[in-house]
């Protein structure tokens, strides 16, 4: 009996529903914490530079501990790894409540990439045990939506809140008390699933014998960098999140100080409408994308080239106008695109390298994105200073643009290959 059924399918996307709340959490969190920039500049007296750097030590941990938690994503107990690292979260989240300092919240911040670092590698290759072929891009893409969902929480919510209680902190409180109900639920209805078990009895034993004769983590980065498509998802995803990460972090400060809005509203306006155009984007392109890859013409990677290309006219117009109508629906198509490149950011991955590798996969390609995410609030803060922060928004769609070109051109390549066979084809290509 197929191994997914044996699960049964409420069960398998259960999961997907116990994971999205984590994902929204997560987001929430790191959202909340932008969208009171202009409250914690002013209560903490903080520069630009030092409110980017308070972004970026988040992403910089982050990165740093990427791979390591990929490393253990492949070989410990993925739902101790998630639950652990909720766990953390919530130390860090009521240390934030009491934190007063500029050094203090910098720090609090980088832990807390060091929180949830382990939770993407562990979670989504525990979700692509549970969700073979045929429905790996709609569950990764509907788990995605917690992205958009928790900054949509975390960005209006968070000014929300801040406003009305004259208190940043409340947020942070919170936020603590629904990961203290979620870790709860986790240890009693989360369920650890064998590995592999959504893959065909031939590939993986294929694939556990290979990593019986080679379990290092030397062997496993050779794997991965050696493989040009991974080398080439990975380059790709550096891009688009770094012009993401500057939309994450600056757009709320850029809607508060461009168009004079209030905090509350620069909050709700920097991420709703992105955020849940980002929604509508993902699920189409987890449909899609699910269709065109069991025709084994790269449908995935296509899909995601597509995603990137069509966002980039309006990356450029949120950017440039003056107009809110304008800029309201720039802000819709730019997320709504985003999406469907988000959709399939992981899934595209999970094609190219071997089943052994994918925790390891995951936490290298986050690393290296944001790696060069924690590098985007910096930039912004140094340009925006000399060619203001409306045309540095726009230039970021050059990225974008070269970033789809890529995928695109790339899908010629290996046009009619169907996915299994996509990963011995791209080891080979050194």
């Amino acid at each position: 009996m197929n191994s997914e059924r044996a699960l049964g399918i409420d069960y398998r996307w259960w999961v997907i529903a116990m994971l999205w709340f984590v994902c929204f959490l997560n987001y929430a969190d790191r959202q909340a914490v932008f969208a009171i920039f202009p409250l914690l500049k002013t209560e903490l007296r903080l520069t630009d530079m030092q409110l980017g750097i308070i972004g970026a030590a988040f992403m910089w941990v982050y990165a740093a501990f990427g791979p390591i938690a990929g490393w253990f994503g492949d070989r410990f107990t993925r739902k101790a790894l998630i639950v652990g690292g909720l766990t953390l979260w919530l130390l860090v989240t009521g240390a934030t409540i009491l934190s007063h300092t500029y050094a203090q919240l910098a720090i609090l911040r980088a832990i807390g990439g060091l929180s949830e670092a382990f939770y993407f590698p562990a979670a989504m290759s525990l979700i692509s045990d549970y969700h073979g072929g045929a429905t790996r891009s709609r569950a990764m893409s509907f788990h995605q939506s917690a992205v958009y969902a928790g900054s949509i929480a975390g960005g209006a919510g968070g000014a929300l809140v801040a406003q009305h209680f004259h208190a940043w902190r409340a947020n942070f409180v919170m936020l603590g008390s629904v990961g203290m109900v979620l870790v709860f639920v986790l240890l009693l209805f989360l369920r650890e699933p064998k590995r592999g078990q959504s893959e065909s009895a031939e590939y993986i034993r294929e694939m556990v014998q290979a990593a019986r004769n080679n379990n290092s983590v030397i062997s496993g980065l050779k794997d991965i960098f050696c493989n040009r498509l991974a080398r080439l998802f990975i380059l790709v995803f550096m891009g688009a999140n770094f012009a993401a990460v500057i939309f994450m972090v600056w757009m709320p400060s850029f809607l508060f100080l461009k168009f004079h809005m209030s905090l509350s509203m620069s909050g709700l306006n920097g991420t709703f409408y992105l955020q849940i155009a980002s929604v509508f984007g993902v699920i189409t392109g987890g449909w899609l994308a699910d269709i065109l890859a069991v025709r084994g013409k790269g449908g995935r990677i296509r899909t995601q080239g597509i995603g990137l290309i069509c966002g980039v006219p309006f990356i450029f117009l949120t950017g440039w106008t003056f107009s809110i109508p304008v800029l309201i629906v720039s802000m819709i198509g730019f997320g709504y695109f985003k999406g469907i490149y988000d959709a399939n950011i992981f899934a595209s991955l999970y094609d190219v390298v071997p089943l052994e590798r994918r925790s390891m996969a995951t936490g290298i390609m986050n690393s290296l994105g944001w790696l060069s995410g924690g590098m985007a609030p910096i930039a912004m803060a140094a340009a925006s200073s000399r060619y203001g922060m409306g045309a540095c928004i726009s230039a970021t769609c050059g990225i974008y643009f070269a970033a789809g070109a890529i995928l695109l051109w790339t899908t010629k390549s290996i046009k009619g290959i169907q996915p299994n066979v996509i990963v011995e084809s791209a080891s080979k290509s050194v």
